[in-house]
């Protein structure tokens, strides 16, 4: 499970050190792809698969499904960390997600999200309310 926020730094090359706690379920591969709200979310390899072959499946004949995997696809990088745990984000979804030095890194269940340290405190607190209004409608057994 990934989970937690961390503040990892962007290098001049676009590099960042993945936390320590994910660079053991990203060993064996990744994908980058650009993330819903100008984020970036980071698949494991086995996940990335499993969301690729769903896409896959989908009828081509929906145009909501054309649009989506479009983007989905053309924006995908797969990488594997380097030996010092790095992963090299590509100019074109640093450019997507509005990435400079500070980015935060958070943990999603079954996938990881970079953003920019200003666009995630936006986002944050401007959905702390309607995260306590949703919790009975997500999880009504809560």
């Amino acid at each position: 499970m990934l989970m937690g926020t961390y503040t990892p730094k962007l290098d001049d090359k676009g590099r960042l050190f993945l936390p320590a706690k994910f660079r053991d379920q990203l060993s064996e591969g990744l994908v980058v792809t650009r993330g819903q709200e100008r984020c970036l979310t980071v698949w494991p390899m086995g996940a990335f698969q499993q969301l690729a072959g769903q896409a896959q499946e989908a009828p081509v004949t929906d145009k909501a499904v054309r649009d989506y995997t479009r983007l989905l696809f053309a924006g995908a990088s797969d990488d594997q960390p380097d030996k010092q745990g790095r992963l090299t984000i590509p100019p074109m979804l640093r450019e997507y997600a509005s990435l400079s030095k500070d980015v935060i890194v958070i943990g999603v269940g079954n996938r990881l999200e970079i953003w920019d340290a200003q666009r995630w405190q936006d986002y944050s607190d401007g959905r702390e309310q309607a995260f306590s209004d949703l919790s009975d409608e997500v999880f009504p057994a809560t």
